[in-house]
């Protein structure tokens, strides 16, 4: 049995239906309209997102992490319907102000009631917000892209990103994935929607500087330690961070094939750091999420 077909058993045996339709939709033709419906089922009445779409943190309400989450896999579906019950609900949670820092303006990483439910230690609220443009930048690009151009939510999100942009091209570069993988959705988005924002020249260099900073040159590092790999930003062949990355990137699809477990799955690289026992099932949810990550990595380079 190839690797295919060993994570594919994997995820039947053990995927949330939204992982399951993520699955059908990418590998056996399935619709995105089945993975709009599973998704639905992680959205609240205020539109945001919860109930542990995140695995790491089962706070039901709505938080703008989980948000970005959701709007991830609505830029997975290629969804280009702006009135789409999902997007539209979306932008009213993000134009109702809530978990926004109107100072820093910015959404929140992190809300208080996070600590009401089990959750990795990265997640728990400390009395502040680390406010580093995760998930913003990605929440001012889902906006970006879907709501309507004279709208007030619009604006504020072109004034976010140009913000953001403005913050990330003078910042020194980092190691930080997340932060590094919400701009590139910006910088995505930007190019087919709203180039005229900031200068692309500029981010593009910037972003390919960081990109090639954050993953782990040490492939030693891989199998043990929590480190950036090349499909961590999905840099396929025709990535603009595929020149930079290509050693890299060509090797990882060797390592994907050679860590997969007898059942079919993929190392998950971190814990929770906590008592909580919810994290042995959210290890496995994560594992379907894995397999489709690296699935979708190998069929780009035609593994």
């Amino acid at each position: 049995m190839n690797t295919y077909e060993k994570a594919k058993q994997f995820v039947y045996r053990n995927a949330r239906p939204l992982d399951l339709a993520r699955w059908q939709y990418h590998f056996e033709n399935g619709s995105k309209e089945a993975v709009l419906h599973a998704l639905s089922f992680y959205q609240n009445e205020d539109g945001g997102f919860g109930h542990g779409i995140e695995p790491d943190f089962l706070n039901p309400d709505s938080t703008p992490i989980a948000t970005w989450a959701a709007t991830d896999i609505i830029n997975e579906t290629g969804l280009t319907d702006k009135a789409h019950p999902i997007v539209t609900g979306i932008l009213r949670y993000l134009e109702s102000g809530a978990d926004f820092d109107e100072e820093q303006n910015q959404w929140l990483n992190t809300v208080p009631t996070n600590n009401d439910y089990p959750h990795a230690i990265w997640w728990e609220y400390n009395g502040s917000s680390e406010l580093k443009y995760n998930p913003t930048a990605a929440l001012a690009a889902f906006t970006i892209r879907y709501a309507d151009s004279d709208s007030n939510i619009y604006k504020k999100a072109c004034n976010i990103a140009k913000q953001a942009v403005e913050w990330f091209v003078g910042a020194v570069p980092f190691i930080e994935q997340h932060i590094t993988g919400c701009f590139i959705t910006l910088y995505n988005t930007l190019s087919q929607t709203a180039p005229d924002i900031c200068d692309m020249q500029l981010f593009k260099e910037k972003l390919c500087e960081n990109v090639k900073h954050t993953i782990c040159p040490d492939t030693e590092k891989w199998a043990t330690e929590y480190v950036t790999r090349p499909s961590n930003f999905s840099i396929t062949k025709d990535s603009v961070f595929y020149p930079d990355n290509a050693e890299l990137a060509e090797y990882e699809c060797g390592f994907i094939e050679a860590t997969q477990l007898p059942d079919g799955s993929f190392p998950v690289p971190w814990q929770w750091y906590t008592d909580y026992k919810e994290y042995e099932v959210s290890a496995n949810h994560w594992r379907s999420s894995i397999a489709i990550t690296n699935m979708l990595y190998l069929k780009a380079y035609g593994k």
